[in-house]
């Protein structure tokens, strides 16, 4: 049965002169439901008349956030294209690997990232079209500008047959092996979560949500960005996250909704305003992306502030949980009861273990993946790989991470990946990441390295070799030389012992 998938043009006929976006980026602009749908008609338009994008295929995108971005987003909605998002954080090298998986015939780019772009031409066989945001970027005789979109008619376009389980966004995660895999984001799935955070979070058009985290992340996509587009509320767009900007909103009431991840409250925290600031006209203040140190919550909570938690995954939302407010201050750091959607189980018979999730607000599984898809979804099940403990009022807390993960400010680092680059310095002979605490971050990673006989291989030789082969945010912050890695009776490296061992700060 088909969906509505034109989210735009929907919004656009209830209440086109509400305000949909406030463009931070051009001194606040302000853009009805009617413009944003007009402006997305002539993307997609551009992209399928004089790019030739079609249903099913794949357009990505290299920029930092801003409107074109969200009208892309629409846009692919309305044609039945899939978006991928690119992590700018990545290395050209990455970059060229997420080429090849998702195989886009279009990538868009801003003109932060011109020379990444240059990097990947000669290995991107599959994009047919190269097209700047910004008409001073340097480009080629063939690439399209973005602003030929405003040659073009904003009427509807032709009606396309679009399917619940047709994917919409191609959204990436880390894998075990540390090679990034994508997260099959249906448009059932968007809408679903949409669905479960308006419902259970009590989202209403009045209000209104700042966004300045990554739209190459779910948490920028998904956790009020297209909620809000569901519900008819305003959304901020930011280009990168900025306290001062953060505090004026706050403080002016101008925002009601606020998401970020532990490292920009901890940042939050530490400004000389944060004492100054008015929080009380807030409806919702939420942490995510990575556990948030329980100072934090502290620091708010004596401030007034019914500071919360939340859990998701890129396969399942992001949104899954809410807190009651009057369990905010009761259990800090709980994540609440699932959404109205959503089911939430634990493997095993106790109230401790692995957390399941099931809903129509899972991913479909992962692009091209079949075994993981059906490893990770068994059952209908999504294995998060995360432990949690349920009390006798049916309250899910958090506790560990069964994975290896390494969540640095936000952002997920899988040691594999890591260790993959490390081990092809020539004087490394073995190596091992963990990740260690950091005040700021969270956690960062840290390489125990065996170097080969007869070398001299020194920390700053190794993490200059890793400049270039990984995004800033994966490489080591420090490098522990030992003799032998610990490993265990079966032979492998004994991953948790060393990290024991070698996991302290200093």
């Amino acid at each position: 049965m088909p969906i509505v998938h034109d989210w735009l043009a929907r919004r656009a006929s209830l209440a086109p002169e509400r305000v949909a976006l406030i463009d931070s980026l051009r001194g606040d602009r302000r853009i009805s439901w009617q413009q944003w749908n007009s402006s997305a008609n002539r993307t997609a338009r551009l992209l399928q008349d004089v790019l030739g994008v079609r249903r099913g295929d794949r357009v990505a995108v290299l920029a930092m956030n801003c409107t074109e971005f969200l009208d892309l987003l629409f846009a692919c909605g309305k044609l039945g294209a899939i978006l991928q998002p690119l992590n700018w954080r990545l290395s050209s090298s990455e970059l060229s690997t997420l080429l090849v998986d998702a195989e886009p015939v279009v990538l868009v780019h801003g003109p932060d990232f011109q020379a990444q772009v240059e990097a990947v031409r000669p290995s991107a066989s599959c994009v047919r079209h190269f097209v700047p945001l910004d008409e001073a970027s340097p480009r080629k005789a063939e690439d399209v500008l973005f602003s030929r979109r405003e040659a073009l008619s904003d009427a509807p376009l032709p009606p396309v047959d679009v399917e619940p389980e047709d994917p919409w966004v191609l959204c990436y995660t880390g894998g075990s092996t540390g090679i990034p895999k994508a997260a099959i984001l249906t448009h059932r799935s968007i809408t679903a979560n949409a669905a479960n955070t308006v419902v259970s979070w009590s989202l209403t058009a009045d209000d209104t949500a700042l966004l300045n985290a990554p739209l190459f992340h779910t948490g920028g996509l998904n956790v009020f960005t297209t909620p809000l587009v569901y519900v008819g509320g305003t959304t901020i767009v930011s280009r990168v996250f900025s306290i001062d900007q953060v505090f004026d909103l706050v403080h002016s009431g101008a925002i009601s909704l606020f998401f970020g991840v532990p490292t920009m409250f901890i940042e939050m925290q530490r400004h000389p305003r944060f004492d100054s600031v008015d929080f009380s006209r807030l409806k919702l203040l939420i942490s995510g992306g990575a556990p948030c140190p329980q100072p934090v919550f502290e620091r708010f909570f004596a401030r007034g502030v019914n500071f919360k938690t939340g859990y998701g995954l890129t396969e399942a939302g992001p949104n899954n949980f809410w807190l009651p407010a009057q369990d905010v201050r009761r259990k800090p750091g709980a994540v609440g009861v699932p959404l109205f959607h959503v089911e939430a189980r634990l493997e095993g018979d106790g109230d401790e273990g692995e957390l399941l999730l099931r809903g129509p607000h899972l991913c479909s599984g992962y692009w091209r993946r079949p075994e993981e898809s059906a490893k990770t979804f068994a059952g209908g099940w999504l294995h998060t790989g995360d432990l949690a403990r349920r009390d006798a009022e049916g309250c899910f807390s958090i506790i560990g991470r069964s994975k290896d993960l390494i969540i640095s400010g936000g952002e997920n680092i899988y040691p594999s990946e890591v260790e993959n680059v490390l081990a092809a310095h020539p004087e490394v002979a073995e190596v091992c990441v963990i990740g260690v605490p950091d005040s700021k971050w969270g956690e960062v990673p840290r390489a125990l390295v065996v170097a080969r006989p007869g070398t001299e291989l020194t920390e700053a030789k190794l993490l200059e070799f890793c400049q270039g082969r990984l995004a800033r945010y994966k490489q080591p912050r420090s490098v522990k030389f030992l003799d032998a890695l610990i490993r265990t009776s079966a032979g492998k490296v004994d991953r948790r012992n060393l990290a024991v061992a070698h996991g302290n700060v200093g």
